[in-house]
């Protein structure tokens, strides 16, 4: 008797937990999701890439993410997080670091670039190796910029040299919307 009232609960947390992690989002004409808190829009396709998923990524600290995949194993994700005082990407972004590193990710680049239509948004970027296998060299690539008050994370897997191309067009989409999109800070 006990065994289908377990069973219901946990189809009950499972369609609660699935409808929790869509409140973050507002659903717009033609399959777009706009996140309701700072207004950034999630396309169902950035380049070659689609929208796999959109949700809550950290409660306590008010992130929600977009998810993407193209073609050929190549996976980009939007981590959208308000920024509270000063905003130190490096810190954001820690627990992802560790998580790399954990795996056997090794750090091989840490710059800053310029990113956006006109290059004119100052992007932190941490690079980690992640295996080889014959002539790609597998990578995850964490950037991040602050615009109009939210951090701005965007991960992306790749094999280089095969998917340099198609990541940095993901980069340039991502950070060219938010600086279109995010509203300013509330006064």
């Amino acid at each position: 008797m006990k065994r289908p009232i377990v069973l219901a609960l946990a189809a009950l947390l499972v369609a609660v937990s699935a409808y929790a992690d869509d409140d973050a989002f507002a659903d717009k004409p033609e399959r777009v999701k706009q996140h309701i808190a700072s207004g950034f829009i999630c396309p169902v396709t950035i380049g070659p890439f689609e929208r796999d998923a959109v949700g809550v990524r950290n409660p306590e600290a008010g992130s929600d993410y977009c998810s993407y995949s193209a073609q050929g194993g190549v996976y980009g994700t939007i981590v959208l997080s308000p920024v509270h005082g000063e905003f130190d990407p490096k810190a954001l972004m820690v627990s992802d670091f560790v998580v790399q590193e954990g795996t056997g990710g090794h750090m091989i680049e840490e710059t800053s670039q310029l990113l956006g239509p006109e290059k004119n948004l100052s992007v932190y970027s941490r690079i980690y190796g992640t295996t080889k296998i014959e002539s790609l060299h597998y990578r995850v690539e964490f950037a991040c910029a602050a615009v109009g008050g939210w951090a701005v994370e965007v991960i992306v897997e790749y094999a280089a040299p095969r998917d340099v191309e198609t990541r940095d067009a993901f980069l340039n989409a991502v950070f060219a919307a938010a600086l279109n999109e995010l509203a300013a800070p509330a006064k």
